[in-house]
């Protein structure tokens, strides 16, 4: 859905900017990123990225360059946005139904971001393409550090894009039908004499929805390939494995083209739908997590609890406030304003006026959950799935019997890995010793390969320890050379990227 929402925006861009029909952008759009997805797979996606990245500060460059030109510098940009309170960092307002204050972003776009970058398969399969976990930390702090430069990027074009249309706004003066046509409408605008410019700000927006388009289709091939097909059929090969990826990816392409022309008939501007549906799937998955790494007593049926009561209730919230959406008023919104649009042109230049009355509908009677629950910022609704799905999830645990702490194997409670660097001498001498154990079953190269249990190991440690020696093995007509260390996880030898995940 996420992905589905930034194609029909960048649609209805190409359709405004090309006169072409939206069904025509919408398709030709999403059979572009089906395709070189399906044929390039993960390194297509990750090489498209790179440089659509370039091209997107490109052309939000251009654009804020152009229009602080028009507005007449830096300096009257910055006047005329402070004084009407577009740049204000001390909003401290707690009411969670307005939009954006300092809460909204300390708590509610925290708890977003933290499912995006930390349970996102989207993301997390980019984290395992690494070769390291060090590339896979660098390459989080590069893409932090090119993320800030595209929010802020867009941020000053909002406050240029506001400055240049401060006495005539083009939504109150019917000039766009939606706010998300503002931009498109201003590029048109300020490039009217600039042959190429309004190609460069679409090949800008193009490319910030095809990869996000493209990783999201590679995301669910990936996801589908390693979860549901390779455990039910373990003896499949590589190359029927890659043919069957390039066939779901097209399947996943063809189905989001299809989702997209359906989201294109509910309206509503893309960020906030994009970031309401991530919120709502995203926020519950996050909870499941911070339930299995930071607590003990969870066990199977607190954590799906937890899941369906976060999901129940972070889309009962976001269905809501679509079908009811919350008053200027309450959102916190600030006035626009059309006292100065050009009306028509005379002999004396062009004469401007206050904009013609657009039809305005009378508001509906609004019941008290409608006027109060329903007008939960949506910023919002990732941290109330996260929070429900972690508060119901720890009570279900204890109601149905709590997991104990010696049933939970080593590594995986987050403390357990803050512990592995630096283990105690008891912890070293019981890995030295299993260590020791391994290697005198291993000896004997001319048996087929069996590991055998050390005793030393407790009950819960006995899956992870069959699991490690199975990629431990030596491969074949290779020597077994096992050096004694401190470190259990240095029987891993022959660890490759697919047994990590």
């Amino acid at each position: 859905m996420h992905c589905d929402q930034e194609q029909v925006q960048v649609s209805l861009l190409f359709s405004i900017v090309t006169g072409l029909d939206i069904w025509s952008s919408l398709f030709s759009t999403g059979a572009i990123c089906t395709f070189y997805t399906t044929v390039g797979g993960m390194k297509a996606v990750i090489w498209t990225d790179v440089f659509q990245v370039l091209v997107m500060l490109s052309g939000f460059f251009a654009v804020a360059i152009r229009c602080t030109i028009l507005v007449g510098g830096v300096s009257e940009v910055l006047d005329i946005a402070g004084n009407n309170s577009r740049i204000n960092f001390g909003d401290f307002d707690p009411d969670p139904r307005r939009r954006y204050t300092f809460w909204t972003f300390l708590f509610g776009s925290t708890f977003l971001w933290l499912s995006m970058y930390g349970v996102n398969q989207a993301q997390v399969q980019r984290y395992v393409a690494c070769k390291t976990e060090h590339e896979a930390k660098l390459a989080i702090l590069v893409n932090q550090v090119a993320l800030y430069f595209i929010v802020s990027s867009a941020v000053i074009c909002g406050i240029l894009m506001f400055t240049y249309f401060l006495n005539c706004d083009p939504l109150l003066a019917g000039y766009v039908s939606a706010p998300d046509q503002y931009m498109p409408y201003m590029v048109l605008e300020i490039f009217d004499h600039y042959p190429g410019l309004p190609g460069l700000f679409l090949a800008c927006a193009y490319s910030g929805t095809l990869s996000t388009a493209s990783t999201s289709i590679n995301a669910m091939a990936a996801v589908t390939v390693e979860d549901l097909i390779k455990p039910r059929f373990p003896q499949i090969s590589m190359k029927k494995l890659t043919f069957i990826s390039k066939g779901l990816s097209l399947v996943y392409g063809c189905s989001c083209i299809i989702v997209a022309a359906l989201s294109s008939l509910l309206g509503g501007g893309v960020l906030q739908g994009s970031f309401t549906v991530m919120g709502v799937i995203s926020g519950p998955l996050l909870g499941a997590f911070i339930l299995g790494m930071f607590t003990v007593s969870c066990n199977t049926a607190g954590v799906f609890s937890g899941l369906l009561v976060g999901l129940t209730l972070s889309l009962w919230v976001a269905v809501g406030g679509t079908l009811y959406p919350p008053t200027a008023e309450m959102m916190g919104e600030l006035p626009m304003y059309a006292e100065k649009c050009p009306l028509y042109n005379s002999s004396h230049g062009i004469i401007y006026g206050p904009a013609p009355p657009q039809n305005i509908s009378t508001p509906l009677d609004r019941s008290a959950i409608t006027e109060e629950f329903y007008s939960l910022s949506y910023l919002y609704y990732g941290a109330l799935g996260t929070l429900s799905t972690i508060l119901i999830g720890v009570l279900i645990s204890y109601l149905t019997g709590p997991t104990k702490r010696e049933d939970i194997a080593p590594g995986l409670l987050w403390w357990d890995l803050t512990k592995l660097p630096c283990g105690s001498s008891e912890d070293k001498k019981k890995a030295l010793k299993i260590n020791d154990e391994v290697s005198l079953s291993m000896k004997d190269s001319s048996l087929p390969y069996s590991p055998k249990i050390p005793n030393s190991l407790l009950n819960s440690e006995t899956k992870s320890f069959l699991l490690t020696q199975k990629y431990a093995q030596p491969l074949e007509n290779e020597p077994c050379q096992l050096e004694k260390s401190t470190s259990f996880s240095s029987t891993i030898h022959h660890l490759d990227k697919d047994s990590c995940i």
